[in-house]
């Protein structure tokens, strides 16, 4: 409804635009504009300006259009619309200055999809970055490659039908959800992208977090050489949140662990050491750059990922402090021949209660396309 909303209003601003055109060209009906300028115009300026009224319709009906099918720039020939029209309109102040109105509700949108273009344009930087670090885009896990796994384990890369397969090392997925700061918080819906990479480990998370409409929280999650950082900025332009230290990379790197339900080819990874607890349950610890952690992974009896359980930084209040995280899989799909837990709710379980802070549904998991690094030799 917003896209479309915004979209009209292009449209029809630049619509009026064609009065002028049609003012200076005496072309049918153009109302009660009187054509009075600030400056004394000559005819063949006259013409000029009409052209440019042209020219300025043009253009904001062309923005119209990319903005509606989801083109990112469609700023540019918004913002050079704006421009031109400002000053067409300062020149014909008493004929067009109340779309002086239009226009400036319009800058602010641009200057927010500016911001945004010029985000993304860096999360596709740092998604290049970690894609180029991977130097085979497929692995194939053998027999002996899982002899020494726990019972659970084993049995959820069995039932996946993955041994002896070519698997992708590198992966998109698609998430959708909602999202809250504290309990009892509303929830805000976000839409997300994240690639991983399995060898080195790696990931990049791009969400768009809905706060109201047309305010948007840009977030980025990002695991790289054993160190994580966070980027939270709203309206994409203010710089809310840009964590790293040592509590970021424990963070990320079990979010690592825990994602991984989602390609279970990565179990294989020399980085991990699964040790067996009973015949649902497996401890994993994963240890790469200076950092080490732990968890646990249930599953069920039909060998599906059901839970994953481990010791986690936070930040509750400004200070970081270990606390028991879950994730609880909800549901299931299947994505490259895999089944994964698509719906899945994510827990901080506290002294004070247990606050469920995310709720996720992967929509989308696929090979990335990706430029490779050729391999050592």
């Amino acid at each position: 409804m917003i896209r479309i909303l915004f979209s009209t209003l292009l449209v029809i601003h630049g619509l009026i635009h064609l009065l002028g055109f049609s003012k200076e060209f005496s072309m049918g009906s153009y109302g009660k504009l009187n054509g009075v300028t600030l400056l004394h115009l000559t005819k063949t300026q006259s013409k000029v300006a009409g052209v440019l009224w042209l020219v300025i319709s043009a253009l904001f009906v062309t923005a119209a259009l990319l903005f509606l099918i989801g083109i990112d720039r469609y700023w540019i020939p918004a913002a050079l619309a704006v421009v031109a029209s400002q000053i067409l309109i300062i020149l014909y102040w008493d004929d067009a200055k109340y779309g002086t109105f239009a226009n400036v509700l319009i800058l602010f949108v641009i200057i927010f999809a500016a911001a945004a273009t010029q985000f993304n344009g860096m999360v596709r930087k740092e998604v290049r970055h970690i894609t180029s670090q991977v130097s085979q885009d497929f692995i194939i896990v053998s027999e002996s490659d899982i002899k020494n796994l726990p019972v659970p384990v084993k049995r959820w890369l069995m039932v996946n039908d993955i041994i002896g397969k070519k698997m992708p090392t590198v992966l998109h997925v698609r998430q959708t959800g909602q999202m809250r700061t504290k309990p009892g918080a509303k929830w805000m819906p976000f839409e997300a992208e994240q690639f991983f990479t399995l060898n080195p480990p790696a990931f990049v998370w791009n969400a768009k977090i809905e706060i109201f409409p047309f305010m948007q929280i840009a977030g980025r999650d990002k695991y790289e050489n054993g160190e994580g950082s966070m980027l939270i900025k709203p309206l994409h332009i203010y710089t809310a949140a840009n964590s790293r230290g040592k509590e970021i990379d424990q963070g990320a790197l079990l979010r690592f662990l825990a994602e991984m339900s989602w390609f279970p080819q990565a179990a294989i990874s020399h980085y991990l050491h699964w040790e067996p607890i009973d015949d649902q349950h497996a401890k994993v610890t994963m240890a790469y750059g200076d950092v080490e952690a732990s968890g646990v992974y249930s599953f069920d009896k039909e060998g599906n990922v059901s839970l994953f359980e481990a010791q986690r930084f936070g930040d509750f209040d400004g200070i970081y402090k270990k606390e028991n995280w879950s994730v609880a899989t909800k549901g299931y799909s299947t994505f490259l021949g895999i089944k994964i837990g698509d719906k899945s709710e994510v827990t901080w379980k506290l002294k004070e209660g247990n606050f469920m802070w995310l709720k996720m549904e992967v929509t989308n998991v696929e090979m990335a396309k990706c430029k490779f690094r050729a391999p050592k030799k």
